[in-house]
């Protein structure tokens, strides 16, 4: 499934994998929520409600594009950079394309749709 994000001036697409935690994800879209930069490797936004954690890692292979979800704190996770899989991480998908969008600093009202 393919979903759009968009904040500040920055839109760009992802493509979630078949998972049920993903598809728990998709089924909230559209949503409206806030992203903020957290540490130096990645923007965090908190969602409306847990998902379900039944593909909760540690995962192999994680790499800046991954999109995850922090069971503990019930956010979304955009990775921009390294990071390690732990048993609370779950991935729910990769952006497309580069990561230059999420460099962007700061605060900002997000939107994510489904686009497929």
């Amino acid at each position: 499934m393919k979903i759009r994000f968009s904040f500040s001036d920055q839109d760009f697409t992802a493509t979630l994998y078949d998972n049920v935690s993903a598809r728990d994800f998709a089924s909230m879209l559209p949503l409206d929520i806030e992203v903020s930069d957290y540490s130096t490797n990645e923007k965090i936004a908190y969602l409306p409600r847990k998902l379900n954690p039944e593909a909760r890692g540690p995962f192999p292979n994680p790499a800046i594009g991954d999109i995850c979800y922090y069971v503990p704190w019930g956010n979304l996770v955009l990775y921009h950079g390294d990071y390690s899989s732990i048993r609370d991480l779950v991935r729910l998908g990769r952006i497309d394309g580069g990561v230059e969008p999420i460099l962007t600093r700061g605060t900002y009202p997000m939107r994510i749709t489904r686009i497929s």
